[in-house]
């Protein structure tokens, strides 16, 4: 009786110490249902006459650029690298299913998916999901693994639930929804250098040399890119905004996808990790494939460990040890030794992973979505409105900036 007590007491803690962790997090992504908009700018008519210039084809600026093109506004996006989809990726030569290598998981309500359409939120989904509810874990602490209970699991996911494509992914549903409305309008390789908004005319130069005019510009690069002064800005960006842009937290991360002829890991191990995450995960889960892939996504200082490493192979070699070392050396036995990297750190038109508006300043991100003198606007997955996270949450800054650009009145 005892025991049984005392184990009792022992969860009831751990739970109440879960839920406090979690609780800042509590109203956002696949909680914030209830603030999910009604409607969106996609179901409005603009009357706008002036020219948009957008700075950026990731997920927020498409979504912008749709709303232009259903009015017939003039606009241009400018796009520094050569293809569309920001923090977004596709491999569809790794597995029999094609596999996100940037933004993967579905952290809003699966409503939402309908309002970044335009359509109604209670409207019948399309997309087919899988829920993601883990059914196995492992925590490493470096020298040896260790199980996690189901009822830890179960209390986790039904607190956060969360889900993930099934035979698709992001960029697809970017690609289809977004992009190809919108691709004829995008100039590729055209990395904006400086913005001048003294005049009336905001005046954009790129690395080319090649300048660019507009009425009005909404600048949807990453945080990681405002926070390394890669884009200059004329007059510069008053204090409060700086301190605003400088506080937000844009981890370095890379992720990695690696195939082994057979499945001899759970559906997630946990790594020990002292400030971000380390953390390996099942590609395939219940997508119903032949090909079994594993995942691996770090973030944070944990990087420092994998980028002394000479080459991206060396980087491999590494995470194959470290798997041996886990399950005595099966990862060895079984890799086919392909496998797919994408280091979003290292690219200098992201230069990070994501951001987590719910541990940031009320007041940063209230200074984030402020306009320069109405002339240039900020959209971006830390620009979301209604507390959606990730993918959602930047399409959803792209309809709200692009409704205020068009709306606001000099």
């Amino acid at each position: 009786m005892y025991v049984k007590s005392r184990h009792k007491k022992s969860l009831f803690f751990l739970l109440i110490l879960l839920s406090i962790s979690l609780s800042g997090c509590f109203q956002w992504a696949a909680r914030a249902k209830n603030k999910l908009p009604n409607q969106t700018a996609l179901n409005q008519t603009y009357s706008y006459k002036g020219k948009v210039l957008i700075i950026g084809a990731g997920a927020a600026g498409l979504a912008a650029a749709k709303v232009l093109e259903q009015n017939n506004i003039d606009y241009v996006i400018l796009e520094a690298s050569n293809c569309f989809g920001g923090r977004l990726k596709k491999d569809s030569t790794l597995a029999d299913f094609p596999i996100d290598m940037g933004a993967e998981w579905i952290h809003s309500h699966p409503n939402a998916l309908n309002v970044l359409k335009g359509k109604k939120a209670t409207a019948k989904i399309h997309e087919e999901l899988i829920p993601y509810h883990l059914d196995s874990a492992l925590k490493w602490d470096n020298k040896r693994l260790k199980g996690v209970k189901k009822s830890y699991l179960d209390f986790y996911y039904n607190f956060i639930s969360e889900s993930k494509f099934k035979r698709s992914t992001w960029y697809d549903f970017v690609k289809v929804n977004l992009a190809q409305n919108v691709d004829h309008k995008i100039i590729y390789n055209t990395n904006v250098q400086e913005i001048n908004y003294e005049e009336d005319q905001v005046i954009v130069k790129t690395e080319s040399g090649i300048v660019y005019n507009a009425d009005r510009v909404l600048v949807t690069v990453s945080i990681g890119v405002l926070k390394s002064n890669h884009i200059s800005f004329i007059p510069k960006i008053n204090r409060k905004k700086q301190k605003a842009v400088d506080a937000i937290t844009f981890r370095k991360g890379f992720k990695v996808a690696l195939k082994f002829s057979k499945k001899f890991y759970p559906d997630v191990i946990q790594c020990k990790a002292k400030n971000g995450e380390r953390t390996f995960y099942d590609i395939a889960f219940k997508k119903e494939a032949k090909t079994h892939v594993l995942g691996f996504l770090c973030v944070g200082s944990e990087v420092s460990r994998y980028s002394a490493l000479p080459t991206e192979k060396d980087v491999i070699v590494e995470l194959i040890r470290e798997l041996d070392n886990m399950f005595n050396g099966q990862a060895s036995r079984y890799y086919t030794g392909e496998y797919a990297y994408e280091n979003w750190g290292e690219n200098q038109f992201i230069q990070g992973t994501w951001t987590q508006a719910f541990q940031e300043k009320r007041r940063h991100l209230k200074q984030l979505n402020k306009s320069l003198e109405q002339r240039v606007y900020f959209a971006g997955e830390i620009n979301d409105p209604y507390k959606q996270m990730g993918v959602p949450g930047a399409i959803l800054s792209g309809y709200s900036a692009i409704h205020q650009l068009l709306t606001d009145k000099n």
